[in-house]
């Protein structure tokens, strides 16, 4: 099959398209799927820099990707509710650069959502239901979302608004129409940040979600906290970051890993279901085709992609 692969740490330069890799092969309780469509993610250029190893350690050769779309072609021992020939989404064992995945977690795509849609829901709306579950953020509540406009914290959004939550959302101004639209009252990014949300929230905010980082973690201690020496200190439980690496010297919660396979699938099922009926979006930036895997991750390292990118196999 083809795939991209990288034998090593480093840039862009590293990824290289190639033919002939063997097509993986399901174990049991796993199911082998034709990818349709990728899902390109931050974590998978932190990878291939080697940056997060600790939590993702790498085998070479590697193909990077987390999340696909695809159509289940053949099923490992034990496997069932599934058939050949089903059309699902999410998570790979083995690498979603390529043209077979094994699937870890999967969900069925609905009838009328797109390849391009479907791929990107995963890691997206997993990353952002588990750090709302973690806040523990309840309807009548205030949220703070650093990195609204993202593709983690649109999501984020939306199923906190859906909720019942106010969120308030840090984005540059380009994106507050869009923020808005959203259900959220945007802030702009920068300097003067803390009292911008103090403004959109005279009464305060609950909890705060990082989806961006830039050293955001102070000013949330300071929201939470009411600005007073040492208040932050019993509220920084409700701060989560999946941005900051500095989390642990805050003493603040940095959320990484997937939370409870059973738990994981249920909520790919229900997000692709919002998604097939229009209550749940995610912007999408573009595609491309899988040998231009580098120039896709190069995008998404700029920050300049306003929105999801696919890779079409």
């Amino acid at each position: 099959m083809e795939a991209i692969v990288y034998e090593e740490f480093g840039g862009p330069e590293v990824l290289r398209h190639a033919a002939g890799v063997a097509v993986p092969e399901p174990g049991p309780g796993e199911v082998r799927v034709k990818v349709a469509a990728v899902g390109v993610n931050p974590l998978d250029w932190k990878r291939r820099y080697g940056w997060v190893e600790e939590f993702y350690p790498t085998t070479f050769p590697a193909v990077p990707g987390l999340e696909f779309a695809g159509t289940v072609d053949k099923l490992g021992e034990g496997v069932t509710g599934l058939t050949v020939g089903d059309e699902v989404l999410g998570w790979t064992k083995t690498g979603a650069y390529a043209e077979y995945a094994i699937a870890g977690i999967v969900a069925p795509k609905p009838a009328g959502l797109s390849w391009e849609a479907a791929a990107s829901l995963p890691v997206a709306g997993e990353t952002a239901q588990r750090v709302l579950d973690l806040l523990g953020v309840r309807a009548g509540e205030t949220l703070f979302l650093h990195g609204a406009a993202g593709v983690v914290g649109s999501v984020g959004v939306q199923l906190a608004v859906a909720a019942g939550v106010t969120v308030i959302g840090s984005a540059s101004e380009s994106n507050h129409a869009y923020l808005r639209a959203l259900g959220a009252i945007p802030v702009e990014y920068g300097e003067g940040l803390a009292e911008r949300v103090r403004a959109a929230a005279p009464d305060g905010v609950d909890a705060v979600f990082d989806a961006a980082g830039h050293g955001v973690l102070p000013v949330a201690i300071e929201l939470l906290g009411g600005g007073e020496p040492g208040a932050g200190e019993a509220a920084k439980e409700r701060i989560v970051t999946i941005a900051d690496v500095d989390a642990e010297k805050y003493g603040i919660v940095f959320s990484g890993l997937l939370g409870d396979p059973d738990a994981v699938r249920a909520g790919l099922t229900a997000h692709a279901r919002g998604a097939a009926a229009g209550t749940l979006t995610v912007r999408l930036a573009g595609t491309l085709p899988l040998k231009e895997a580098a120039r896709a991750q190069e995008l998404s390292e700029s920050g300049h992609a306003r929105g999801k990118l696919i890779l079409l196999p």
